[in-house]
């Protein structure tokens, strides 16, 4: 399962990793200034964007290890929400490859579970599942008003999500329908612990979908990373507010040099 991956700048190495039903045409904003000082690759998941999607290669190891391929020997990822969460099952499978972690409105696991509030509803999730079968077009469009629902600039980010997802090709159904199933299903909260890398949770404010009381719950699985709310911001902030999130990652990656 071949992804597709696009490289620009020169310097450290950057993995930038999009969320369920994108693709990285999404980090337009931001993938551009980090090209000016680093060497910033761009993987679209498993179906997403210009990627190959192998319907019988739908568990989280597999979409890993085919991002792992993609990617450079040794690099600093940034996994927005599913992608986030991909990130870290990297760090855990292949820690040698992996320098730091920024993890953008992601979690370990994306669902209510008992002791874990601060999540998506195993309703909604499965809401979501049932109406992509139905209509996979109008399901995406649902998706992105609940990214940037509370977000100080909600319409302007909507309007920039739908103009960067339509520059690139649909999305699999068949991918976004195992996408659904890993945000539903995994669940890396246990495994926090044996991740060493320097990591940065950076979560939104206003973020409905992976809410920022989350970072006491992560303060408290993962002691050593540094957990960030950005103020305003609802789950597409490096969209919403992108000098915001640069200054931060820039502060995280000076502060850990390689």
């Amino acid at each position: 399962m071949k992804l597709h991956s696009e490289t620009r700048g020169q310097g450290d190495e950057l993995v930038m990793l999009h969320g369920w039903g994108m693709n990285a045409a999404v980090w337009q904003p931001v993938a551009d200034i980090l090209a000016e000082r680093y060497r910033v690759t761009l993987v679209e998941l498993p179906g997403h964007g210009g990627s190959e999607y192998d319907s019988s290669c739908s568990q989280l190891d597999q979409w890993t290890s085919a991002c792992l391929e993609a990617a450079p020997e040794r690099a600093t990822w940034i996994g927005w929400s599913l992608g986030g969460q991909l990130a870290q099952h990297a760090a855990l499978l292949a820690p040698e490859r992996i320098n730091r972690l920024v993890l953008v409105a992601s979690s370990p696991r994306f669902v209510v579970d008992e002791g874990w509030p601060h999540a998506m509803s195993q309703v909604t999730l499965n809401l979501f599942a049932k109406a992509l079968l139905r209509d996979h077009h109008q399901t995406l469009e649902r998706f992105l008003s609940l990214q940037v629902q509370g977000d100080e600039a909600a319409r302007e980010t909507l309007r920039l999500l739908r103009k960067e997802i339509a520059q690139r090709r649909e999305a699999d159904p068949t991918a976004l329908e195992h996408g659904l199933d890993l945000l539903r299903d995994v669940d890396l909260r246990d495994q926090l612990l044996q991740i060493s890398c320097p990591t940065l949770w950076l979560l939104g404010e206003r973020d409905t979908l992976v809410p920022a009381d989350l970072g006491d719950d992560l303060e408290r699985l993962m002691p050593e990373a540094e957990v960030l709310i950005l103020q305003g911001c609802a789950h597409a902030p490096f969209l919403s507010h992108p000098r915001q999130c640069l200054r931060a990652l820039d502060h995280f990656l000076e502060s850990h040099h390689v």
